[in-house]
């Protein structure tokens, strides 16, 4: 006990006094900070054993060194356990805990029933609930957008967002050229609209053959009334609707027995990464496949024990069609738990790849097999995050690998509107939720970018929950924009910044756009060039590339904004409310506006034709 400290030996006695019941633990900061969180068939066994003097993993003595307190809540079984772990998991996003990043996702078509005329949807992500149909998800290569905006303009349906449906008094285009029955001004009736919607569903459906004779009689009536062109153009979407239909009546030959939604769960532990793959089966068709890995460093528990964790969340993240059987060859007292979790959150079942019906020996194999070459072809062209991060660990000398990164740019014009992006990246990936836009005040002097760098960056600090290193655009300069402001702050937090250089030296041509791209890093004489490392090269451009796009689409937003309200403050009878309305409606510049007359202005900005007739006053050329 002699090498322990005060603060350790507290947490020891702490956690000697916890039960020997299930539950889950938070291991928290100096600052309340969730760190971590765990699930333990034993809390006091479980949690005890991270303040032992013994040798532990290098993740989790880092882990440990920043525990400051922790909390438990007890469970009455290790599944509900594992169950609240997840929930807890998603409340709180932990630094230390292995977070569920899926890496694709399929096509589904989604109806939200609870509206008066719904419309099918083209969605990646699922909504679970009572209000949405959902039909998929469908493989790739199914033509399903394709399928999709043919049914809607064969059967007339809405497309249009419920904000734009509401607000309609006149019928649209789509509704002149007969590709929507116009619901938005009781064009047609709520029965006649739902059953032109459950036509275009019996796609969907596997029962295509109602839906196709109706096409057919149209076709057979637009050449009667020798509407060729009208009777061709069906003609050319019912062959698109039969080979979609006839591909989702195809079976894969290896499902066996009477399951038609199945995932096979399999992972390759390598020496450096943890690699999980998923292949889906929905409606006895082979979809396809999902491909996670995180750090063997990272692991707290047991592989398998992660994997659980790591998949439970995916099954519960609510964004995909769930299957009937999930199959997996964990060990048994592993499955038992992921089975009695995810049948008791999800009513998922859990089985073995062999039992007395089923045999998915072969796909488990395959899916094996999967995992291990993925892992390889990744790491053969370092196309791994973790490589990156590791490598900028490496460059910045920090003590752990960078888990959350934060990326700045400046947007502005001739001193105008302007704006600044936030990035937020988690594990190498975009982490979108975070994301933050600013707007700053125009400068006397116009364009002053460290001075707008300089206000981001200290508004930023203010608002806490900091990210693990800094990164900005711009080179030298912005880089000590950034390091002044976190010591006027009294922060130690890594920072780099990204710039672009003409490239020297004897490059392939292929080579030249990345040899531009430099790093430079407080204390290095010289800018570590990115090209060295396609990992983090990726990472970083990416990052700067969405800065870029971020802050240019909030920099248009307020230019935008205000040029328009310049003039549209000079139009008699407009007032604020007015003056809002108008701009959420205006889609086309000041110029095409001015070419436009009177009834048109009155029609697409839906004011009065006085007003329309003074809008023309301000901006029409004299």
């Amino acid at each position: 006990m002699t090498n322990a400290t005060p603060q350790l030996i507290k947490l020891q006695d702490k956690a000697r006094s916890l039960p020997t019941k299930p539950g889950c633990y938070l291991m928290k900061s100096s600052k309340g900070k969730v760190l971590y969180v765990g699930k333990a068939k034993s809390l006091k066994s479980r949690v005890s054993s991270y303040f032992q003097l013994s040798a532990k993993s290098p993740k989790t003595e880092i882990l440990v060194s920043h525990i400051r307190d922790f909390d438990f809540v007890l469970t009455d079984t290790e599944s509900e356990a594992l169950i609240l772990e997840n929930n807890l998991i998603k409340k709180y996003r932990p630094k230390y805990n292995i977070l569920m990043r899926d890496d694709k996702s399929y096509p589904y078509v989604s109806v939200k029933i609870s509206e008066e005329f719904p419309r099918p949807q083209y969605v990646r992500k699922v909504k679970r609930d009572h209000n949405h149909r959902i039909y998929g998800p469908f493989v790739h290569g199914s033509g399903i957008s394709e399928v999709l905006r043919i049914l809607m303009k064969s059967f007339q349906l809405r497309d249009c967002t419920i904000r734009e449906f509401n607000s309609r008094k006149e019928p649209c285009l789509l509704y002149q050229i007969n590709q929507c029955s116009a619901p938005c001004v009781g064009k047609i009736s709520k029965d006649d609209y739902e059953k032109d919607l459950q036509l275009a569903l019996n796609f969907f459906e596997s029962r295509p053959n109602e839906s196709l004779e109706v096409l057919s009689n149209r076709m057979m009536d637009a050449a009667e009334n020798e509407e060729f062109e009208y009777a061709a153009m069906i003609r050319d979407n019912m062959e698109v609707l039969k080979r979609f239909s006839e591909f989702s009546k195809q079976e894969n030959v290896e499902l066996l027995g009477d399951l038609k939604n199945v995932d096979i769960l399999a992972y390759y532990e390598g020496e450096i990464e943890v690699e999980v793959s998923v292949y889906l089966i929905r409606n006895g068709l082979l979809l396809g496949h999902k491909n996670f890995h995180f750090p063997v460093v990272d692991c707290t528990d047991s592989i398998e024990s992660e994997v659980i964790n790591f998949m439970f969340q995916y099954y519960t993240s609510g964004g995909e069609s769930l299957p009937e059987v999930v199959v997996v060859d964990f060990e048994k007292e592993n499955r038992d738990l992921f089975k009695k979790a995810l049948n008791s959150s999800e009513k998922v079942k859990v089985i073995t790849p062999k039992t007395k019906k089923h045999n998915f020996q072969s796909l488990m194999k395959l899916t094996l097999d999967h995992a291990k070459e993925h892992q390889r072809v990744r790491k053969d062209n370092e196309d791994s995050v973790y490589v990156g991060l590791n490598k900028l660990k490496d460059l910045l000398g920090l003590k752990e690998r960078p888990v959350v990164l934060e990326c700045y740019d400046i947007a502005i014009f001739q001193g105008k509107s302007p704006t600044a992006s936030q990035i937020v990246f988690r594990d190498g990936t975009p982490d979108k939720k975070n994301y933050r836009y600013y707007h700053l005040q125009e400068r006397p002097e116009g364009n002053n970018d460290f001075a707008m760098m300089k206000e981001v960056l200290e508004r930023r600090m203010d608002n806490g929950n900091l990210p693990d290193v800094f990164i900005v655009d711009g080179g030298k300069g912005q880089l000590s924009i950034l390091q002044g402001v976190l010591k006027e702050k009294n922060l130690d937090i890594p920072v780099c910044a990204i710039a672009k250089s003409k490239a020297k030296g004897n490059f392939k041509k292929e080579e030249i756009a990345k040899s531009e791209e430099r790093l430079f890093i407080p204390g290095r004489s010289n800018p570590y060039l990115l090209h060295k490392n396609k990992s983090l090269f990726k990472i970083i451009t990416q990052m700067r590339d969405e800065a870029h796009r971020f802050s240019r689409v909030l920099h248009h937003k307020a230019e935008k904004k205000r040029t328009f309200s310049s003039w549209l403050d000079q139009v008699e009878g407009i007032g604020p409310k007015r003056k809002k309305e108008i701009l959420q409606r205006l889609k086309v510049s000041r110029e095409e506006l001015a070419r436009w007359d009177a009834p048109t202005i009155a029609k697409e900005l839906e004011v009065s034709h006085q007003i329309a007739l003074n809008i023309l006053k301000v901006i029409k050329p004299s």
